[in-house]
């Protein structure tokens, strides 16, 4: 397929990252982000904090990856952005900026569905999985198995029913007394822990969805139990918890990701979102792809985690088929799969 010349810049801004990326001919030359600790103290993303930090946040970081890149406003020739799904505020922020440029240099706006490009951050790096191939998203906000056919074309084969998975990490931290962002904090502990040591239920659901709902419960319960007979059981048994919980929920999405593979018969296999970046789950799934013989593609760290290098790669492939918005656009903070 014959790929037109492009440099575009690109601007997430979703919930508590503010990113942004410049990308020449499908190649990331630059990809600044701006994390917001802000919200530590408060155990969870507040929104309207997350907005005014994006405000603050959003100009310098243009800035630095603008000369990150090297390259001169006016060699753009178009602006993607984070449509959605995300916190409004938020997404007022980035997408008024790109807006703002697009109007000021006369070029192309084009939208990103936030999730979609997740998926598509698999194709910034040396190794590009070929299509169809199946995708396991897996975030705070998301847990789905997406079937990729093509740059812009995928189809959810399951998602979960209520909590996400890493929803169901940082609960289950905070139940712990564990600091925000705790599911990276269950991923330390639990590489010093014995995996099988505690048993926690799961909910069984039907096809290729997903519950996590019922984990949060069940390990309230579990510890509260424990700590009216230890009241130090938590710091005692500190390793062990996270490794059992950790186990828990990777082996509910290995096995919903076998299922998948044994119904579509695909064995090209990715994980992409924020929970792409725990080292159980990768290390678990590299042990499942040589046993199962499927070819396994993870990415880089810098590209799990909410980016604009992963907006900047979708939006390149949107400028390929002229697939532009207008001025009017509006963010859409619960954007469905295109």
């Amino acid at each position: 397929m014959f790929l037109k010349p492009c440099t575009l810049l690109a601007i997430e801004s979703s919930c508590d990252e503010t990113s942004a990326s410049v990308l020449k001919d499908g190649k990331i030359l630059s990809n600044i982000i701006a994390t917001q600790i802000i919200h530590e103290q408060y155990g969870g993303v507040v929104p309207e904090l997350a907005s005014r930090e994006h405000q603050k946040n959003i100009v310098p970081v243009v800035d630095a990856a603008i000369k990150a890149a090297g390259i001169d406003l006016d060699s753009l020739d178009a602006v993607g952005f984070t449509r959605g799904p995300g916190l409004l505020g938020a997404l007022l922020v980035g997408s008024s900026f790109a807006k703002s440029m697009a109007w000021a240099k006369k070029i192309p706006l084009i939208e990103v569905q936030h999730i979609q490009a997740h998926v598509l951050a698999h194709f910034i790096g040396e190794e590009k999985p070929s299509f169809p191939f199946l995708c396991l998203t897996v975030s705070g906000g998301h847990t789905q198995i997406v079937l990729v056919k093509d740059y812009l074309v995928m189809e959810i084969l399951g998602e979960t029913q209520d909590d996400a998975v890493g929803e169901a990490f940082d609960k289950t931290a905070k139940i712990m007394g564990l600091p925000y962002p705790g599911g990276a904090l269950i991923d330390k502990y639990a590489k010093e822990g014995n995996p099988l040591r505690f048993g926690f239920p799961v909910v069984e659901m039907p096809l290729l969805n997903f519950s996590f709902s019922g984990i949060k419960t069940a390990f309230l319960n579990f510890l509260n139990n424990n700590q009216i007979k230890n009241s130090n059981f938590v710091q005692e048994n500190l390793a062990d918890i996270c490794a059992s919980v950790q186990h828990t929920l990777l082996q509910i999405l290995i096995k919903k990701l076998k299922k998948a593979v044994k119904q579509t018969n695909i064995k090209q296999i990715a994980i992409a979102g924020g929970v792409s970046a725990n080292s159980g789950l990768r290390s678990l799934l590299r042990e499942e792809g040589e046993k199962n013989n499927w070819k396994v593609f993870i990415p880089a760290l810098e590209y799990c985690t909410d980016n604009a290098a992963m907006i900047a790669i979708t939006a390149y492939f949107k400028y390929q088929k002229e697939m532009f918005v207008s001025q009017n656009t509006s963010p859409l903070p619960r954007m469905e799969w295109e």
